[in-house]
């Protein structure tokens, strides 16, 4: 079969391990808004965006549906969100957003790719002021953009971006925004197609050839742990 052919099935693989970690994590997701808020998507908008983003990730119907019925049970991990912040290889600030049943454990294997990388793992708040928070929503394309950005404005809208190679239009919004943009965009029946939270740098330092190969080795590194949900950096 030749070397095609492994070429073909290593990337294969590697796009079912990718949606393996990627199902987990929004499976962490959804324990937590089912724990916070009740099982039905009508009475908790902290599920229905978790909903939408599994759809979004193509997540299986029956998999959203299973891991909201496990999440109700009793004896469901009672996962907990942490943040750990520092300095990666090359005084990189990094802050790394996990999901986790057991406190240590995460703490101990995100100082290790730290410590392996050269870099520092630093107490709360210790690069948390180089970085400004924004809720952000990927929406469908529509004709009233302008409308749109008069209507949000009120709501904590910060920019609209329009990507019409995607045909999608993305919107930023202060932190502490997200309910009321989710709210907003729901009553003018607007689909939304995701919504996260974005970490994005003051600033940002550049690195050379040598020193991006390192940085992305540990940034994989971190990806790969299963209680990792997202990796915010400057770099």
């Amino acid at each position: 079969m030749g070397r095609a052919f492994e070429f073909r099935k290593a990337r294969k693989m590697k796009r079912w391990s990718s949606m393996a970690k990627t199902f987990t994590r929004i499976g962490k997701d959804i324990v937590i808004a089912v724990k916070e808020g009740g099982a039905s998507p009508e009475t908790n908008s902290k599920l229905r965006a978790v909903i939408q983003n599994a759809k979004s990730a193509n997540m299986p119907k029956d998999n959203i549906q299973r891991a909201i019925k496990n999440a109700s049970e009793k004896n469901t991990e009672n996962y907990k969100e942490i943040v750990l912040e520092g300095y990666g290889p090359n005084g990189i600030a990094v802050i790394v957003d996990c999901t986790t049943d057991n406190n240590n454990r995460t703490v101990a294997n995100i100082r290790s790719y730290f410590n392996k990388y050269g870099g520092n793992l630093g107490t709360n708040g210790s690069v948390d002021y180089l970085f400004d928070k924004f809720c952000v929503f990927k929406i469908k394309n529509i004709n009233e953009i302008d409308d749109l950005e008069l209507d949000l404005i009120d709501y904590g809208l910060e920019e609209i971006v329009v990507d019409n190679d995607l045909n999608e239009v993305i919107i930023y919004a202060n932190f502490d925004s997200f309910g009321e943009i989710q709210n907003q965009l729901e009553k003018k029946e607007i689909e939304i197609i995701s919504s996260e939270i974005e970490k994005i740098p003051k600033t940002v330092l550049e690195l050379n050839d040598q020193q991006r190969e390192e940085f992305e080795c540990f940034v994989q590194k971190c990806e790969e742990d299963d209680d990792v949900q997202k990796v915010h950096h400057n770099a």
